[in-house]
């Protein structure tokens, strides 16, 4: 008997998913947080899960883990100093950087330029250099290499990068200089750019690799100690951590290039919408993760998740493939505040997180949150979790209380207008990954999931018109279904730089068959047996001139059977669906990349007893919520009793252990054969 257990750390709560792989059979547990170390939070949810399923910890085969440990070095600037070594006449690389300042005209004022992850005092030249085709121009003067090393070793560096120029042409002099610097800083962990991304663009390059080095240390230990941990409970299974573009990599890969899982965290919950996509015959999905301190979006067509060369992390974009996630600071714990000078309502994105959390969890918060004006609007019940997590209403009505006073208004005018506005802030980061990429929200169905996705999703559908609003079974740990139930995934790039009519298909099949073969060894010695191991293939184009390329995903049997017309063919469609307009300049094809993905675990959802379409016998009690300016009567309802096919005519409420729905006014709520909660407008 086999399990895989999916877990995600959040802000505010580490979800658990545990999978019988043979039975179907699935346990869920929710547990606080433990922002001081991750790994507490982590082990007391294996222990209550493993005792709820009757196994011991030695009986997990797949520990499958989402972690924000990467983004918060990033975002909190606690990386490692890194040093960074270059190509002579090349020292300001980082400082240079790209002539881009965010904002409008006034951003050239008032913008702080964000310090380099490499600082200059720790930035490095050698002597020695390769031409563009990867032929050597000048060797490699060792000893000035040693020197320079001496230089970092003595400004106390905690991890080395290597970027040279044309590196990825031929990386002979960075493997080199890799090796004596194992020799000259033991210990120290060395980052080279022709193995982080053998890609052209010095800078996109060196920036990538030294971000890499920068989490390298603290990812490491974060893994090491988990890893320590885990063994201590008695588990020998198999440590992954979930990629940024939404597959899984071995413990280890992640440890040597952690920049790949800088988007660990909001990539699972996107793979688990997939999932329930698939089992519940929705194709085209809005995503609408909502957890304590933020929210993530992201759009899901024909079943596939919209993937991004460059991953962004705060000021920090660097050139790793991501999922096209998009995240607010609007989640359950946002505070709601009005400033003195504006006199505005604001919430966010400040959030109250795990500790002390919002003032209904009675753990000692006293700011007003997004979660205590649920529970003041009668959105949320005064027990969560099951009932094994009771919420202070009183309290929450004394915070939300204060921001009514500074407003002047009633307590239910200003909870319902903290619910508005972080509804609001949710609308539009959707569009941004709708709206302003070409897609027509309509055309979607909007899935809510993480603790407070459900109790907001019916009204932000109202606003993005995309109908129906998914609650997914277990939606508070779904990012943890998606890490359980997603496969082993791998990449390699190329930089090609060569204009397509000067390009056959065959040269184009050879390179990708070469990079298939590297990135098929590389799951093969991950433990991934071969004959499970598929591969896809992605060429990026552009129109001669242009500074950036459009993705396309490519076979080698359709490249024989279409050639390179068919690939121009398909770069103009979707550069006319992205800019709505082609050029007849010539087409260059830039970059090649070879995916290699494990076999996905093919895990059917259960399905529901059929009912007679009426859900009274889930009936928990009556209510009354603050909808449409007053008291409303309304329903709460056991999820765990609702049968397939059940009408929820709203308003009501829908309770379960991890997470809880909440259906408005003018809208019904269907139970589908897998037990989707799917509302529509009545």
């Amino acid at each position: 008997m086999g399990y895989r257990l999916g877990v995600d750390v959040g802000g505010t709560f580490t979800d658990l998913l545990l999978f019988d792989t043979e039975t179907g059979a699935f346990w869920r547990h929710k547990t606080p947080s433990t922002p001081h170390d991750s790994s507490e939070g982590i082990l007391n949810g294996v222990t209550a899960i493993c005792g709820k399923a009757g196994i011991a910890a030695s009986q997990i085969d797949f520990f499958l883990h989402g972690t924000t440990v990467a983004t918060n070095a990033v975002l909190e600037g606690k990386g490692a100093r890194v040093g960074l070594v270059t190509t002579e006449g090349f020292r300001d690389v980082m400082q240079i950087a790209r002539s881009f300042v965010p904002g409008g005209l006034a951003g050239w004022i008032i913008w702080p330029k964000p310090q380099p992850l490499a600082a200059l005092e720790d930035t490095v030249t050698v002597k020695g250099r390769m031409s563009a085709e990867g032929e050597e121009v000048r060797p490699l003067d060792e000893a000035d290499v040693r020197a320079q090393l001496g230089v970092l070793k003595g400004n106390g560096v905690e991890a080395v990068t290597v970027s040279l120029i044309n590196a990825y042409a031929n990386g002979a002099h960075e493997a080199r200089i890799g090796q004596i610097a194992a020799e000259a800083l033991p210990g120290v962990p060395v980052s080279l750019s022709h193995e982080v991304l053998p890609e052209m663009q010095e800078y996109e390059r060196t920036l990538t690799t030294v971000a890499n080095a920068a989490v390298r240390p603290v990812v490491g230990r974060y893994v090491a100690n988990l890893r320590n941990r885990l063994a201590g409970e008695g588990m020998v299974g198999k440590l992954s951590l979930l990629r940024s573009d939404g597959g899984l990599m071995s413990a280890q890969k992640a440890e040597e290039h952690p920049v790949n899982i800088l988007m660990s965290g909001p990539a699972g919950g996107v793979t688990g919408a997939i999932w329930v996509g698939r089992n519940a015959g929705i194709r085209n999905i809005l995503t609408l993760d909502v957890g304590g301190t933020s929210t993530d979006v992201a759009l899901i067509e024909n079943l596939e998740p919209r993937r991004q060369r460059t991953t962004e992390v705060g000021h920090l974009s660097v050139r790793a493939s991501a999922l096209d996630v998009k995240t607010v600071g609007a989640g359950g714990g946002s505070i709601a505040y009005v400033p003195e000078l504006t006199r505005a309502l604001r919430v966010g994105p400040q959030s109250a997180g795990a500790v002390p959390g919002p003032v209904a969890y009675g753990k000692g918060g006293t700011a007003p949150t997004v979660t205590d004006a649920n529970v003041v609007l009668g959105y949320l019940p005064e027990n969560l979790l099951g009932g094994t997590f009771q919420l202070d209403r009183e309290g929450a009505k004394a915070a939300v209380q204060t921001v009514a006073d500074a407003l002047g208004i009633d307590l239910m005018a200003a909870a319902r207008g903290i619910i508005d506005i972080v509804n609001e802030n949710m609308f539009g980061a959707l569009r941004m990954i709708s709206v302003q990429q070409g897609y027509d929200p309509r055309d979607f169905a909007l899935m809510g999931f993480g603790g407070a996705g459900p109790l907001h999703v019916n009204a932000v559908a109202r606003l993005m018109g995309s109908w129906p609003a998914v609650s997914p079974v277990s939606p508070g740990v779904l990012c943890a279904l998606g890490d359980a139930t997603t496969r082993m995934r791998t990449e390699t790039a190329r930089s090609f730089s060569r204009l397509a009519t000067e390009t056959v298909p065959e040269e184009l099949i050879a390179v990708l068959d070469e990079m298939a073969a590297q990135t098929r060894a590389e799951l093969i010695a991950d433990g991934v047996p071969e004959a499970e191991i598929a591969s896809e293939f992605e060429v990026d184009v552009r129109y001669a001139g242009q500074a950036f390329e459009v993705p396309l995903t490519i076979t080698p049997d359709v490249l024989r059977a279409d050639g390179i017309a068919g690939i121009l063919a398909r770069f103009d469609e979707e550069h006319k669906r992205l800019f709505t307009f082609n050029m007849d300049t010539p087409h260059e094809i830039v970059n090649l990349r070879a995916v290699a993905l494990g076999r996905a675990l093919d895990l059917p959802a259960a399905e529901l007893p059929a009912g007679t379409g009426d859900p009274s016998a889930a009936r928990i009690r009556d209510h009354e919520v603050w909808m449409e300016g007053r008291l409303m009567p309304a329903v709460i309802y056991d999820r765990a009793k609702l049968l397939a096919g059940d009408v929820i005519p709203g308003p009501a409420i829908v309770c379960e252990m991890d997470s809880t729905t909440l259906i408005e006014s003018g809208c019904v709520g269907t139970v589908d054969r897998v037990g989707n909660i799917l509302i529509d407008l009545a």
